[in-house]
């Protein structure tokens, strides 16, 4: 292995900014995981996280070693609308559909008034295990030749783009349970949560049509969403706190 760019100082960079980014790409990637593990029996739900996000290292990790194949996914293989389309944007825009699919699903299963038997309720299992990894394995897909793609246009050294993926993915590892507990004990989140992946599959699509969408404006409305959710969530706390103090204490 070759570690001589380690001196370099612009290799470096590329690397602390190719981490970065790996990262906040392996969140969208995560925030599907969350959501659907949690429809699983509580016992199996740890471990479809963890098969899950395997998959997404080894799906990464996998298409690193055929960079050469990954680069001619981008190149156009037929023109329609006006527009010329690659694999990497047919990949892109069935994955968006997917996930607007799934989003949408789940959205109205939560606020139908009278739920079937497979509404979106963390505390009853819905989905079994294998159903769950086919559509993790499939999203891991969309996701995982996006997270290439933008390493490959970043570095030309492998290296790089093998230690930005391997932390990403540890990140995710790390942050799985976690996220996916505090989606599961506040239903709010699960809302919130879905409108992501609604507005990711969007994302997907228009990058799929050739709509470049800066990943800088989706994240920093996610970042803004999530701090208004978190304000809210201390209001209710509050309001909580101060029903319970005011409260008429019984008599002994």
């Amino acid at each position: 292995m070759d570690f001589s760019w380690i001196s370099d100082p612009t290799a470096l960079v590329a690397l602390a900014t190719l981490v970065v980014m790996e990262v906040v790409l392996g969140i969208d990637n995560l925030i599907f995981i969350s959501i659907l593990t949690n429809k699983l029996p509580e016992h199996q739900r740890s471990k479809a996280r963890r098969i899950g996000i395997g998959l997404a290292l080894i799906l990464r990790l996998g298409l690193l070693g055929t960079i050469a194949i990954i680069v001619t996914l981008t190149e156009p293989i037929f023109t329609a609308f006006g527009n010329d389309f690659s694999w990497r944007d047919l990949i892109l825009i069935g994955g968006g559909l997917f996930l607007v699919w799934k989003a949408t699903k789940e959205i109205h299963h939560n606020v139908d008034p009278t739920p079937s038997d497979d509404v979106f309720n963390t505390a009853k299992a819905t989905m079994t295990f294998g159903a769950a990894l086919t559509q993790i394995l499939l999203l891991d897909l969309v996701f995982s030749l996006d997270s290439i793609i933008t390493a490959v246009g970043m570095t030309d050294i492998v290296m790089i783009m093998v230690i930005a993926v391997a932390t990403a993915v540890t990140v995710m590892l790390l942050a799985a349970n976690p996220l996916a507990r505090f989606i599961n004990n506040n239903p709010t989140v699960v809302m919130l949560a879905l409108g992501f992946l609604l507005m990711i599959g969007m994302t997907l699509i228009a990058e799929g049509f050739g709509a470049h969408v800066p990943k800088g404006y989706i994240y920093a409305a996610m970042a803004f969403s999530a701090l208004i959710e978190g304000l809210n969530m201390l209001s209710r706390r509050a309001a909580r706190g101060k029903a319970a103090r005011s409260s008429p204490k019984p008599r002994t």
